[in-house]
């Protein structure tokens, strides 16, 4: 987190001398303002922990790039590849116009030598990385360019533009398919881009699935028995309202936030209650992400739930409730690796536009919006504590 400030704030006086001008020009640049998960943010890290490895650095590539590299039996660096879905998480690929900026990578660096660095040569969404390795006898392989998870997940979806996946795992990932690339200096919605050509904008909660398991655990049931608890309360659950920040957040960004439990009273205070609470607390959470791509422009027509947490029948019964859309759910699957497939079956048919995806069986959860939920919520989400330094 350290590492990422500093580049935030030196590339603000880089270019006006105001280091509080640094998020919206990251933002211009690439599209995202960096956060430690990026590959901009450890390269920082790596000039201020171990600056003679910086000085040597010659190459930098993902590990599917090394993977792809890998596999084709290539020695020699300038033939490293990517794709546009995984270039833009590295922070300094302009996602917009598709080029790197070696200003923001020797800026992390803190070199001044960078342009023999070796940066992987950026694949279209369809084109051929090359053939495996005929040494090792995979030479009747077709490589494809890969993709990040999210980008893979999305193309396994067929998801188009108005589009929106929530995938509730461990964390909470709001991704849609966006026509136009985003550029959103409160750091929120990063700017990413998608597998097809096209751009996937991410905005990420930290407590997602855990909460579910908080609650269940202080409630002494299994994620059947806290649906069936959450179900038998009324929406708003009595006014009880749970700010789930259980690991910090990061939308909004409150790193060092704790979680709260407000509106008790004698008449809220059941189990059934917490249990409402615990899965309104987690899908107004998620809501926040939807309200931070609209905020972009990011038109938001359908929603998907996807993710462990989605085999919860609470969340799938009330996440139309609060989110105020229909929310469809498809069976469970490996989408990442369904994209995967897609994408190989779109570079071996060299075709202009992906196969079509027939995907997987959907099923639409439909309920009455309860704005008052959300209300409630978003006067309460301050009301937390920070964890002691």
């Amino acid at each position: 987190a350290g590492a990422a400030a500093d580049l935030v704030a030196d590339l603000g006086r880089a270019e006006s001398g105001d280091p509080t001008a640094g998020p919206a020009a990251w933002a211009r640049a690439t599209g995202s303002v960096p956060v430690a998960s990026l590959t901009v943010t450890k390269l920082r890290w790596l000039a201020e922990a171990e600056p003679e490895n910086a000085a040597r650095v010659a190459a930098v590539a993902l590990p599917h790039d090394w993977l792809t590299w890998k596999l084709s039996g290539a020695t020699c660096f300038d033939t490293l590849v990517t794709d546009r879905s995984d270039a833009s998480g590295t922070g300094y690929f302009d996602t917009a116009r598709g080029t790197y900026r070696r200003d923001l990578l020797a800026l992390a660096l803190r070199r001044d030598d960078v342009e023999g660095i070796v940066l992987p040569r950026v694949l279209g969404p369809a084109e051929r990385a090359g053939a495996g390795h005929a040494g090792a006898g995979l030479d009747h392989l077709v490589l494809g360019p890969g993709a990040g998870d999210n980008a893979a997940a999305a193309l396994g979806l067929a998801m188009t533009a108005g589009d929106v996946a929530i995938s509730v795992g461990t964390s909470g990932v709001v991704s849609a398919v966006a026509e136009r690339p985003v550029e959103d200096p409160s750091g929120l919605v990063t700017g990413f881009a998608d597998a097809t050509g096209a751009f996937l904008p991410l905005a990420v909660t930290l407590n997602g699935s855990r909460v579910l398991d908080a609650a269940a655990r202080l409630l002494g049931v299994d994620h059947a028995g806290l649906s069936e608890l959450a179900l038998a309360a009324g929406p708003g659950a009595d006014g009880l309202t749970l700010v789930p920040y259980l690991e910090g957040e990061r939308t909004p960004n409150l790193p060092r936030a704790t979680g709260s439990l407000l509106g008790l009273s004698l008449a809220s205070a059941t189990r059934e209650n917490l249990a409402r609470a615990a899965v309104e607390g987690l899908l107004c959470g998620l809501a926040d992400g939807l309200d931070a791509m609209r905020a972009q422009g990011v038109p938001v027509d359908r929603v998907r739930l996807v993710g462990g947490a989605a085999r919860s029948q609470a969340l799938r019964e009330i996440a139309p409730a609060v989110l105020g859309l229909d929310v469809q759910v498809p069976a469970p699957g490996e989408y990442v690796a369904d994209g995967a497939a897609r994408q190989a079956a779109w570079v071996l048919a060299g075709t202009q536009e992906p196969p079509s995806w027939s995907g997987t069986d959907v099923r639409t959860y439909s309920a009455e919006p309860t704005p008052q939920v959300r209300q409630s919520y978003a006067g309460r989400r301050h009301l937390v504590a920070d964890r002691p330094a």
